[in-house]
């Protein structure tokens, strides 16, 4: 019997180091590698604090609360406003950005860009030289726009006199806000200030957001959940790709914009700008995940994210069970695909706050449904569906009202677990834009990355800590 096991051919499961796989093919054997690596990149004390919270029933049951809390959210368009009155505790002289806190010294080209842009446009400055004096000198207040409940793409600026999306959870009662879209090329998101920037801006102040506020209240809002499922069986994933989502929104708007007052040249030029711009829905997302999210947030004893932002220097997460606090890691440059002419060497770090979606279990979790992304972003469509499917190990559920029609209509996988991040070591997968690490360049290309492992070894004992106080 030995002697005849002996002669068969070698057939191994190697777990972990690769290294063994090379002497058994060389003998003749067949390899079966299965990748493995201790949680938390190995790190012992990490490791111990993850063992105490898995399977800890105070968790599975916090989880389960933020996880209905978010599913349950109905987020509505419930109007337009003004940043200044609409938001949260928002001063006189205060600029709001994305992603985590961060000092004006320290931000990075687009978001110093898009803040002169931001105060030339609020006439707090005559001319750039000042603007920026002004930005540095202490005169003007900088704020996470999470901090506010808003969110913003890219430098994700939002000043007082700005219009804003007002979303509402109809659920909750909780509310969120984002600006609007600008559209691509020369953009403040992008760190664009120049006269052409600053006149679009005041045009969408004061032309686009009284036509658009006008045309939501006909609607009586606008249920922006059905339209992001919708969507999804479309083809987008409501953060880079927004195509249908945008042409469904605005066919909404156009009957109820011809029955408003608004003049019909006025008319004319909202439905020129939001057709010709396929991402304008991007913000509207953004402020729907917001609301989602925010009803899950401020659960004691949760695992689950409520945010990841970025601000082109330091990647954040916020949890459900951890209050406020932001656990953040230097924020990773992106790869993808550059337009000509630019290259990786050309990027700015992983910027905004456009992440939300990821968080809300959309975006780059939901790529099984939009296999065009890939075009974008680079890869396959097979990779967009095994970008989903991976992220299933690491959420609290599915979504059962994003399905996916590439995976038999699943739900989308949702409710990032920092112990399953930690414990798995897979990080959470963002597509995004990227920008050009100046002011003023703009988009130079769209790619993928990850969540920062660090950011999640944090929270964990953070979480871990929050726990042992509270009992």
């Amino acid at each position: 019997m030995t002697q005849a096991l002996f002669q068969e051919k070698l057939q191994v499961l190697n777990i972990g180091l690769s290294s063994f796989v090379d002497s058994i093919t060389r003998t003749g054997g067949s390899v079966l590698q299965i990748e493995w690596a201790p949680p938390a990149e190995g790190q012992p004390e990490v490791g111990r604090t993850l063992a105490q919270l898995v399977n800890l029933l105070s968790v599975e049951t916090a989880n389960q609360t933020a996880f209905d809390a978010y599913q349950s959210a109905q987020p509505v368009l419930s109007g337009v406003g003004i940043a200044g009155k609409a938001l949260p505790n928002m001063g006189e002289r205060m600029i709001l950005h994305g992603g985590p806190p961060i000092h004006w010294k320290n931000m990075c080209g687009p978001m110093k860009g898009a803040i002169i842009g931001a105060i030339l446009y609020e006439g707090w400055a005559e001319n750039l030289a000042e603007a920026e004096a002004m930005a540095s000198s202490g005169d003007v207040a900088f704020e996470p726009c999470h901090h506010h409940n808003a969110v913003g793409p890219m430098a994700g600026i939002i000043s007082p006199s700005m219009p804003v999306w007002m979303v509402t959870n109809t659920t909750d009662g909780n509310q969120a806000f984002c600006n609007f879209n600008e559209g691509l090329g020369k953009a403040l998101r992008f760190g664009a200030n120049g006269p052409d920037v600053i006149t679009r801006l005041k045009w969408m102040g004061q032309i686009l957001a009284p036509a658009l506020q006008a045309g939501v209240e006909v609607l009586g809002g606008v249920d922006l959940k059905p339209m992001m499922a919708q969507a999804l069986h479309m083809g987008d994933e409501v953060h880079n790709r927004n195509a249908a989502a945008s042409a469904l929104f605005l066919k909404r708007l156009i009957s109820a914009l011809l029955k408003t007052r608004t003049p019909s040249a006025d008319v004319a030029a909202a439905v020129d700008f939001i057709a010709g711009n396929d991402h304008f829905f991007l913000n509207l997302s953004m402020a729907a995940c917001k609301a989602m999210l925010d009803a899950a947030h401020g659960v004691p004893g949760s695992s689950m994210v409520t945010a990841m932002a970025r601000n082109g220097v330091e990647f954040g997460i916020r949890v459900s069970g951890t209050g406020n606090t932001w656990f953040t890691a230097p924020a990773p440059i992106v790869h993808g695909l550059f337009f000509p002419g630019y290259t990786t060497a050309d990027a700015a770090p992983d910027l905004g706050d456009s992440a939300i979606t990821e968080t809300a279990g959309v975006g780059g979790f939901a790529m099984a449904a939009s296999p065009a992304i890939v075009k974008f972003v680079g890869g396959t469509p097979q990779d967009a569906i095994d970008n989903t499917n991976t992220m299933t190990h690491i959420t609290v559920g599915r979504n059962n009202a994003f399905t996916l029609p590439a995976l038999n209509f699943a739900g989308s996988p949702a409710g990032i677990d920092i112990r399953k991040v930690v414990d798995t070591g897979i990080q959470p997968i963002i597509n995004t834009g990227i920008a050009h690490r100046e002011a003023g360049i703009g988009q130079i290309g769209a790619g993928i990355t990850r969540a920062p492992l660090a950011c999640f070894t944090q929270a964990v004992s953070a979480l871990a800590h929050s726990i042992d106080d509270g009992q």
